[in-house]
């Protein structure tokens, strides 16, 4: 699942590519891509055609395209979906859904999506919101890269949850953009087990956290995200390289770059947690 520097990767190109250009023309090839739009196909390319796009907006994971009128095109990249900025004359992808053609020719936007898990919508968006914030992502917090993002606020809720600590990070209305690779990075850093409870943080242990946490998904944004096959692309279908700088995520067995102990990889909540048994001890109970 893309996480958040990854979909920033993408806002940056669409910001780059599709800012400014009006929508001509909408093509619907698989209707599963517009489906959270309540009138289908026929609604969402009513809505498209003839606005013109602004600059993309992120917020942890969600990405939106305001459209004036407050509206906005947001988009669910889901397990595989890309947004591609494509020279019309470019052969169409194996698995191109959408296809958004502007009135000068120069460019069109693709969705590509081979698993079909993401998706497409215009949403009425916030009022007297600047960045026209579509109305059903206005609950997610703020991330670790935004400006306006609070720290302080931050580190006090986390320490104030009933939980531990790796599903603290990935509860996108206390912090949005961590996903599972990001958190496995962060506390390994930090040298914090994922199941630490949150209350058994000090305020300097979290603030420590949270520093980790914005340091590897910005040192992951300068290297275009974490590409493991080439379903992860910018908008011009380039792969990130950040996977091979990953610490813990995924090198189960080999050894952890600050001790040299083996990396061990544990089933959680449906998924893997990777992490060294000596730096990021077991909590014990209490």
């Amino acid at each position: 699942m893309p996480e958040l520097p990854e979909v920033e990767v993408v806002r940056r190109g669409l910001a780059r590519w599709a800012a400014g250009r009006t929508v001509a023309e909408v093509e619907v090839l698989h209707p599963r891509s517009v489906r959270r739009q309540p009138g289908g196909a026929a609604e969402f390319a009513a809505r498209l055609t003839g606005s013109t796009l602004g600059e993309a907006q992120r917020r942890g994971k969600y990405l939106w395209v305001p459209l004036g009128d407050h509206q906005s095109m947001i988009g669910h990249l889901g397990m595989s979906g890309q947004l591609l900025v494509q020279d019309p004359s470019t052969a169409d992808e194996t698995h191109l859904r959408v296809r958004l053609r502007f009135t000068d020719h120069g460019r069109e936007l693709r969705f590509v999506d081979q698993r079909t898990f993401g998706g497409l919508a215009v949403e009425e968006a916030e009022p007297d919101d600047p960045e026209h914030t579509p109305v059903s992502i206005a609950h997610i917090a703020r991330d670790p890269l935004d400006p306006r993002f609070d720290d302080d606020a931050f580190v006090a809720a986390l320490r104030a949850k009933r939980t531990t600590v790796k599903r603290a990070l990935l509860d996108q209305t206390l912090i949005s953009g961590v996903g599972n690779i990001y958190a496995d990075e962060s506390l390994w850093r930090s040298g914090l087990h994922y199941d630490r409870p949150t209350a058994t943080l000090t305020r300097p242990q979290a603030g420590v956290l949270l520093q980790h946490a914005r340091e590897v998904m910005s040192a992951a944004l300068a290297v275009g995200g974490t590409s493991f096959d080439s379903l992860y692309v910018n908008v011009n279908g380039e792969s990130g390289y950040f996977s091979r700088e990953l610490d813990a995520y995924g090198r189960e067995g080999e050894p952890c770059r600050r001790c040299g102990t083996a990396i061990r990889r544990a089933a959680w909540m449906n998924r893997s947690s990777y992490f060294c048994p000596r730096c990021q001890r077991v909590p014990r109970p209490r």
